[in-house]
């Protein structure tokens, strides 16, 4: 945790060390070398400089976790399950990117195109500081590629995030949960099994439901998706004390108009914008590849401010 202040106190020393040779070096030449040597010096200080503060705005409990990811289609069908596909690969790519792993744990394909549901970990650290700005519905304009008179479309997909937790401080009853077992397919029908290794959970009290295929075992499924259930129904728990639902789990609203956190036009111009933040950019195709960093770093930092002028403690 100290590593990124101990590595900005390193270049700083080093810098320092550089500048006292200056006077050192009795040629205007040797002056110039070292000089150069300082400028380099100060531009990597810099970047660490950032790289530090950008860190500090990871101070919740749970920023340093892994985090499971759900995407849902909205309303719309075919429209919404291929918009769900394209977030999907978005944030694939920006987990590819940031050296994250990523691994599928339940995935549900569309009718005829897309995903209708999937969940996924992102394992790497404080995934769950970055992933956790992207909870909420994002809203798509295009041509639709469906529609044989090409028409423009609005689409909707919405993202749940929570931490992944080893010691969840929570216990369920077992009668709570109702256990389902079905047959697991892989992304577009791939890595079929011929048995009913899938597990489905149910918790009774909250109407909270995880699945898992991840694992050929049926018994390795359910100790995984017990282990999601558990860390859903903590957030859920910690958000009711905080009367606070919605901000951190469950129902973000319908996944609709006027519940989205950002929009990515590609149709009548180009642009992406957060509307929590206003930031914004017309370079889509690049933030439909993963290029995100821009919004989560924003979106941190208004937290930040805001949790600093409430006086309370960033989650």
């Amino acid at each position: 945790m100290l590593r990124p202040f101990n590595d900005f106190k390193s270049a700083i020393e080093d810098i320092e060390i550089l500048a006292g040779l200056i006077e050192e070096e009795e040629s205007a030449e040797q002056k110039a070398e070292v000089l150069a040597e300082i400028e380099d010096a100060m531009v990597g200080a810099e970047v660490l400089c950032k790289d530090l503060e950008f860190k500090s705005l990871f101070s919740g409990n749970l920023d340093g976790n892994n985090a499971f990811l759900t995407l849902h289609a909205g309303a719309g069908g075919t429209e919404s399950c291929d918009w769900a596909d394209m977030l999907f690969r978005m944030y694939k790519r920006y987990c590819e990117t940031h050296d994250f792993n990523f691994e599928i744990m339940d995935y549900q394909a569309g009718d005829e195109a897309g995903i209708k549901r999937v969940t996924f970990l992102v394992s790497g650290p404080h995934a769950y500081g970055y992933m956790k700005s992207e909870r909420g519905v994002h809203r798509l304009v295009r041509i639709s590629p469906f529609d044989s008179n090409s028409r423009r479309h609005t689409s909707f997909a919405a993202l749940d995030v929570i931490a992944e937790i080893d010691d969840v401080d929570i216990e369920l009853d077992e009668d709570d949960i109702r256990i389902d077992t079905f047959r697991s397919s892989g992304a577009g029908g791939q890595h079929v099994n011929t048995t009913d290794s899938a597990v489905r959970l149910t918790h009774a009290p909250t109407g909270i439901v995880v699945s898992c295929q991840a694992e050929r075992s049926q018994h390795k499924n359910k100790a995984r998706a017990m282990k999601i259930l558990k860390a859903r129904v903590y957030d859920w728990t910690e958000a009711q004390k905080r009367k606070d639902l919605e901000k951190f789990y469950g129902q973000k609203g319908e996944i609709a108009w006027g519940s989205q956190i950002r929009s990515y036009v590609m149709q009548p111009y180009t642009m992406v914008k957060d509307h929590r933040t206003s930031v914004e950019t017309s370079n889509v195709n690049a933030v439909l590849d993963g290029k995100l960093d821009g919004f989560i770093e924003a979106y941190l930092k208004q937290s930040a401010a805001k949790a600093l002028e409430n006086g309370e403690d960033k989650r």
